[in-house]
């Protein structure tokens, strides 16, 4: 079976029956495929050399993968990754951040988040492609905006309600946690206290009413579907105050894997990302930084990518950085391995550049 670490992919929590071996990984420089052999992890093809692939998805009823092009558009592919032909026809923001699939109302529904901050859908397996104007009529859509130049937003992550569809949850960064319940043609701004840097939202099948959101102030939980919210980790915790990547165990959704910064970007040039890797297994009211098991604590380059699966009782994580580095752990994150180095840097946007140098 063949699994994706990308930024800004769907399929970040997969359930499998056996260990998947083969990986696509978006990078700055295209898809990498990895793949398990006799001596360990490899690397054993490169595809969409040049572009710099945000997002990975796979649809699984077609057999298509789908790549998200940072100015570049959408790609698919008919061989798990091996050829890809572009369907961008429609996007007119091909600017592209964040990928998700689901199914609605038996149809197959492929959505791509964008810069600016936009959400387009398509019914045809990305042949063509409609903007959802919901978005941009927004309350608070004109003050979006992003530190670095051009100070534009983007729709960095795209999540469903479990069991309804039609419910998306579109993360802005730097924005808002938007919601729909009409599948985009309208939305609403989530805000009971939550800081408006979002970086994703997650929810387990188990609690569809609990929403976790990572971003530039911290971990953020709500038990009443975004009424109100709690903030167990901030921007001066332990864990790291700048966390994004969050994934979860699928039999035991209370287990939880976080990556952190210990501040935002901005400082990354004199500081570095300084960043750790925390598990709660008590679904977010306490963590633990995970060290002197194979990370290195408070690691230079940031964490952009993860990827959890789970199959009998293996549990395997994937964890991509800006420094081409690929992380690994097979056993839940107990203990891990760098088991690749020298990939281009799996990135959004620009966060790689002031970490350029550093050791991976």
């Amino acid at each position: 079976m063949t699994i994706a670490l990308s930024h800004g992919g769907g399929g970040t929590v997969v359930s499998s029956n056996e260990p998947s071996t083969r990986v696509l990984v978006g990078t700055l420089d295209g898809v990498k495929i990895i793949e398990r052999t006799e001596d360990g992890w490899a690397s054993t093809g490169h595809t969409l050399i040049g572009r710099h692939v945000h997002a990975i998805v796979s649809e699984p009823a077609s057999g298509l993968w789908f790549a998200g092009v940072r100015k570049g558009g959408v790609f698919a592919s008919a061989d798990e990754g091996l050829t890809w032909e572009e369907r961008s026809d429609g996007l007119i923001d091909p600017d592209i951040y964040s990928l998700s699939t689901a199914v609605v109302d038996g149809k197959t529904m492929l959505y791509a988040g964008t810069e600016p901050a936009n959400l387009f859908a398509s019914d045809d397996l990305g042949l063509s492609w409609r903007e959802l104007p919901g978005v941009k009529d927004a309350p608070t859509s004109e003050a979006w905006s992003f530190p670095a130049e051009p100070h534009v937003a983007h729709i960095k992550h795209i999540n469903f309600e479990p069991g309804d569809p039609k419910t998306i949850y579109a993360s802005v960064e730097v924005g808002a946690l938007l919601r729909s319940r009409d599948s985009g043609q309208t939305w609403e701004e989530l805000s009971g206290g939550l800081y408006m840097d979002v970086h994703r939202c997650i929810i387990a099948p188990t609690h569809p009413s609990r929403l976790y959101v990572t971003g530039g102030q911290g971990v953020w939980i709500s038990d009443d579907a975004g009424v109100n919210w709690e903030n167990p980790f901030n921007r001066g915790s332990e864990e790291g105050g700048y966390p994004d990547q969050l994934v979860f165990k699928p039999s035991d959704p209370d287990q939880m894997i976080v990556s952190a910064g210990r501040q935002s970007p901005g400082t990354w040039a004199k500081e570095t990302a300084q960043a750790r890797i925390s598990r709660t297994r008590d679904g977010g009211k306490s963590w633990e930084v995970l060290s002197n098991n194979g990370l290195q604590d408070r690691f230079p380059h940031s964490v952009e990518a993860m990827t959890l699966e789970e199959a009998g009782d293996t549990v395997q994580i994937f964890a991509g950085t800006t420094g081409g580095a690929v992380l690994y752990s097979e056993d839940g994150g107990e203990s891990w391995d760098t088991v690749l180095r020298g990939l281009s840097p799996i990135s959004k946007g620009g966060h790689y550049v002031s970490l350029v140098g550093q050791p991976a």
